[in-house]
């Protein structure tokens, strides 16, 4: 339920009571991933999706149940073709979805209300729900935070709360969301439970070097898929508020030099579009030594080449040179800002999901990658 934490967090603001079933687990072509939601309030308004469209309306219905007697419920819903008006996924895959109530005086309201809060600011936080096990625990929620502190709990046995808690810190860490199996008292000794971890982390850094026209339009991209976005560069005629007002911070400074104090990690993405040696190979020379996702460099075939001479003599090895994407951006056959910097996202989403870049036409690859599995992990002792 994370993922739509914004609208939640009014909606608790507000006092409304709501349902919100969420994607716990996906099988074959599935269109949303662990952690998509959709909610329903007593009204009627609904926020979020959990499949694309195809079983909305079936989830929708559970939600309206869920606010009516308070039950917490597992449903799985995959592909039919011996019926042609089932309820099912037409891509052919599998979800299965956990739909909760969330309702005044439901002890987890609190425990949801503070990860939502948290989420919406930004912060770091991991909500965990019990998926199935005894119906004393189902609905029921613990919110980890990064400190290792946590609020709420499933109150069946403490050695419980202390498994989970450190489980879905370690989820946090790596940003992921996913379940894991452990057994009710926390180890491998009784009935064994499925719990449900969302991480909600801050969104990822994609950082612009070079204030020119293409990247006024990367912003726009960068944004629009969720980054934070920063732009960089030494000329302070070019690098102004006024002419990149959606980026949500301009620096002025040597591209090398912010680099070596800014804080970037594993999510990052640089995007360099200066071009221009004295800038590039600084800053490039250091950008392909960091544990980021993705290095790329705007430049023709020529001035790739010469750049990577350049850097060469100053010491960047031929292993760290197969980090950079240069020339930047798929092949769109790009002309314009815009186009090219669509040609940047594209490049930046296949080489975090995995994709090929290829048309989709005439190839049998799957439709949905990610790099990042999101796998049932079992506790089979606590140490």
């Amino acid at each position: 339920m994370l993922d739509i934490a914004e609208e939640l967090h009014r909606w608790v603001e507000q006092g409304r009571e709501f349902a919100v079933a969420t994607v716990v687990a996906v099988g074959g072509s599935a269109p949303r991933q662990p952690g998509a939601a959709l909610a329903v309030d007593a009204d009627g308004t609904a926020v979020g999706s959990v499949s694309g469209g195809c079983v909305e309306g079936a989830v929708y219905e559970l939600c309206r149940q869920a606010l009516e007697d308070g039950r917490t419920v597992l449903e799985r819903f995959g592909y039919s073709d011996d019926d042609a008006f089932a309820v099912g996924l037409t891509c052919g895959g599998v979800i299965d979805v956990l739909v909760t109530p969330v309702r005044a005086g439901d002890p987890a309201r609190p425990v949801v209300a503070a990860a939502l809060a948290a989420a919406t600011d930004g912060g770091a936080a991991a909500l965990a729900r019990i998926v199935s096990g005894p119906d004393e625990l189902r609905g029921r929620a613990m919110l980890v935070r990064p400190d290792g502190s946590h609020e709420g709990g499933f109150g069946a046995h403490p050695e419980l709360d202390r498994t989970v808690a450190a489980e879905a810190g370690a989820f946090l860490d790596a940003g992921r969301t996913g379940t894991l199996e452990i057994g009710e008292r926390g180890s491998r000794c009784g009935s064994p439970l499925t719990v449900l971890v969302e991480s909600s982390v801050p969104p990822p850094r994609m950082i612009v070097f070079g204030a020119i026209d293409f990247a006024a339009a990367l912003v726009r991209v960068g944004r629009f898929l969720g980054y934070r976005v920063t732009v960089c560069d030494a000329r302070p005629v070019f690098a102004t508020p006024a002419r990149f007002p959606e980026a949500d911070e301009v620096v002025v400074e040597w591209p090398h030099r912010y680099l070596e104090r800014t804080e970037v990690d594993g999510r990052t993405v640089l995007c360099v579009l200066t071009h221009d040696a004295k800038f590039d190979v600084p800053l490039l020379e250091r950008a392909l030594r960091l544990p980021v996702a993705y290095v790329g460099a705007m430049g023709s075939r020529r001035t790739h080449l010469d750049r990577n001479r350049r850097l060469r003599e100053a010491g960047v090895t031929d292993l760290e040179l197969t980090r950079l994407r240069s020339p930047i951006g798929l092949d769109l056959g790009a002309r314009t800002p815009e186009e090219t910097a669509l040609s940047i996202g594209a490049e930046i989403v296949a080489n975090r999901r995995g994709g090929s870049g290829v048309s989709l036409t005439g190839v049998h690859t799957p439709i949905h990658h990610d790099r990042t599995p999101h796998p049932t992990r079992r506790i089979d002792s606590v140490a």
